[in-house]
This record gives C-alpha cells, sequence and structure tokens, in this order.
C-alpha cells in the first residue's frame, strides 16, 4: 500500500438498534490536505472516525486506499493515529515517554526515537517539559502530548476527534493557530479533523464536509460552503449563531414576512418567481431599529464585547448580533430591519435557490 494515497469512502452506512450512524456517506480523503468535519453532537463524526481507524464496522459500503480493502485491512497495518476528545496519555510515564511510546514499540532505533520524538515536542512547544508527567501539565498542555504523540508516528492518516473541546475559548483560540501550523509540513498525510464549531471549520480545513444525523450533505473548500450552504439544515450548522430561517413570500416587487413588507426585492432575487419561500440572514445581518419586523425578546445574551437579542416573531425565532452592551429586556418589543442584499432564498424543502451575491466584507467573522 501506497504511504500517502487518498481514503475513499463511498456508502458507508451503520445503523444501530434502528438509528442511523452513518447514511450513504462517500467522501475523498486526500493526502496533503486538511479535511474538517463539521457537524452537531450525534451528527455521526466519531462514528466516522471510528470506521475510519478500524475501531468500528460497518452494514454495508467500501473503504479503499491505493486500491486495497481498508475494511478488511487490520487495524495495526492502517498506518493510522487518533488524537481523542478526552486527551489519553499514560501516567506513569513523562512527556518524551508518552511521545516515544509508539515508536518503542514499533521497534525504531533509540537514535530514531529521540530524533522523532524531540522534533514532535519541539513542533508542540513541549520539548522543555519533556521530563514531566502528565498530572503535572495543565489540560491544554496534556492535549499537546497527544497532538505530538501522533505526529511522531509519522502516520499516513491523522484523525483528530475534537481534540480542544474540553479547553477553555482562550486556550482553543491559541491552539487553533498552532494547528494548522503543526500541518503545513506533515507532507502527504491524511489529516481529518471533527469540530461542532464553525469557525474552526472554517479556520482549518482545506476541504469542509458537514455532517447531520449520520449523512454528508455538503463538502466543499471553506468559502464554498459558507457563501453558499447548499440547504437550510447546512446554513445553520455553518453559522455561529445559527443562520436566522424564516418563511417569506414574494410578490408584487416586495418580500413579505410576518405580514410586514421587509424590504424590495434585491437584485439576486428578482429572477424569481412570485410565490412563498424559506429565507435566510445571518444575525449580523439583522439589526435592532425604531421600525421593521416586530418581536418580543425571549433571551438576551452577552458574549464579550456583543449582545446576541434572541427575538420570537410568532412562531419563528431570530437571533440579532449587535456590538457592545445593550439593556435590552426579557419581553420587550422590538422591531427588526432585515438587510435584503443580505438574503438567502431557499425553497420548501429547504434547498438553496440563490446566495447574495458574494461581498467579501460579509466573510469577516468566518
Amino acid at each position: 500500500m501506497t504511504p500517502h494515497a487518498s481514503l475513499n469512502a463511498t456508502d458507508l452506512c451503520l445503523a444501530v438498534d434502528g438509528v442511523d450512524h452513518l447514511k450513504d456517506v462517500t467522501a475523498v480523503f486526500q493526502p496533503g490536505r486538511l479535511h474538517t468535519v463539521i457537524g452537531r453532537t450525534q451528527a455521526g463524526k466519531t462514528t466516522l472516525l471510528r470506521v475510519l481507524a478500524g475501531l468500528q464496522g460497518v452494514d454495508s459500503g467500501t473503504l479503499t486506499r491505493d486500491g486495497a480493502d481498508f475494511l478488511k485491512t487490520p487495524v495495526w497495518r492502517r498506518d493510522t493515529a487518533m488524537v481523542y476528545q478526552q486527551f489519553i496519555n499514560y501516567p506513569h510515564l513523562n512527556v518524551f515517554d508518552n511521545v516515544a511510546f509508539p515508536l518503542k514499540r514499533a521497534g525504531l532505533p533509540q537514535d530514531e526515537i529521540r530524533r522523532r520524538a524531540g522534533q514532535s515536542l519541539e513542533r508542540v512547544g513541549l520539548a522543555h517539559l519533556h521530563e514531566r508527567k502528565p498530572s503535572q501539565l495543565s489540560g491544554g498542555q496534556q492535549q499537546r502530548v497527544a497532538v505530538a504523540r501522533a505526529l511522531a508516528r509519522g502516520a499516513g492518516i491523522l484523525l483528530f476527534d475534537e481534540p480542544f473541546a474540553n479547553l477553555d475559548y482562550k486556550l482553543r483560540e491559541q491552539l487553533r493557530e498552532d494547528f494548522r501550523t503543526l500541518f503545513s509540513d506533515q507532507g502527504e498525510a491524511v489529516v481529518i479533523y471533527t469540530t461542532t464549531e464553525p469557525a474552526e471549520a472554517m479556520m482549518l480545513g482545506d476541504v469542509v464536509l458537514v455532517m447531520h444525523e449520520g449523512q454528508v450533505v455538503q463538502i466543499g473548500a471553506p468559502g464554498e460552503v459558507f457563501d453558499r450552504p447548499a440547504t437550510t439544515t447546512v446554513a445553520r450548522i455553518i453559522n455561529d449563531p445559527p443562520m436566522n430561517i424564516f418563511p417569506g413570500r414574494l410578490a408584487d416587487g416586495r418580500i413579505t414576512v410576518a405580514d410586514f413588507q421587509a424590504t424590495h426585492v434585491p437584485g439576486h432575487l428578482a429572477d424569481l418567481p412570485e410565490g412563498s419561500y424559506q429565507f435566510g440572514l445571518r444575525a449580523t445581518d439583522v439589526a435592532l431599529a425604531a421600525a421593521g419586523v416586530a418581536g418580543e425578546v425571549t433571551f438576551v445574551e452577552i458574549s464579550g464585547s456583543e449582545t446576541f437579542v434572541h427575538v420570537a416573531v410568532g412562531e419563528t425565532p431570530f437571533v440579532v448580533q449587535i456590538e457592545g452592551i445593550h439593556d435590552i429586556v426579557l419581553g420587550d418589543v422590538v422591531h427588526m430591519r432585515l438587510r435584503p442584499e443580505r438574503l438567502f432564498a431557499f425553497d420548501q424543502a429547504g434547498a438553496l435557490l440563490r446566495p447574495p451575491s458574494h461581498d467579501p466584507a460579509s466573510a469577516e467573522g468566518r
């Protein structure tokens, strides 16, 4: 088997007690590219990694690498390293020996073990802590040890299952920046990284795979998935907070939302026939105003220097993201102004019909 070859999944299916964990999963994981798999909790991300690693079987489908049947390849021959959300280190070994452990098991010469383990610790910034035990490290440092062990193996397939999910926000931000650099010189390894965080998927991935209820619902470059979400489901998953999706009607050159003639029809929607649609707007494209679509405030969330105002318009929820800290009271009736040029149009089944024209400024928050 060629050390650096693509990993090809076709129609992978797995059901447990009648519940689909994987459903017709088809994807090509290419060497030399970092693939991020994003989805909500229980979307099937971990199950997919376990199948790729050989820790979980499937009911049907194929998995091949360099023409070989990977489903029949024993775990020890798959040339795979995996880092879990709950970092796993050997408490009785120091940092260096934790990283060197798989190299010793592989029977490599001592000089090679020292070189590879030392280089990996340098890359994750832990060379100066090589004699410490895991219990003497912070959570972020312990996760770096697990990453260094995976790097030291030099495996052809590297699998990362939400490795930073249990770390605090500030540390996650730092490790995200470091992570991309770590893999800039990984050569032709296949790297797959799962996350529930849209920003993480956009920042790290060369290729983004969106999963929902066991299915891969869209694959593309980060900009493509962000700018042209294939469905309302993808639009919600790939945005934080989730994109506002709401019913509306296009008629007589106007778009009506909740009995309010919210806006004229913008140019990118001008050729749509009159009728009912689902529309989408990111939280940053909705603003509180003196007049507009009226709704009741149901929740106010302050995050750093931003305020997220949750508004109910009948049965339809909206989220408005505004800068600064605002004194808004639950139960208040507020009005929202919708940016027509940023509207996404979906059909009644949720498939994308028209995205807004690409505006580089709209991608600043990715």
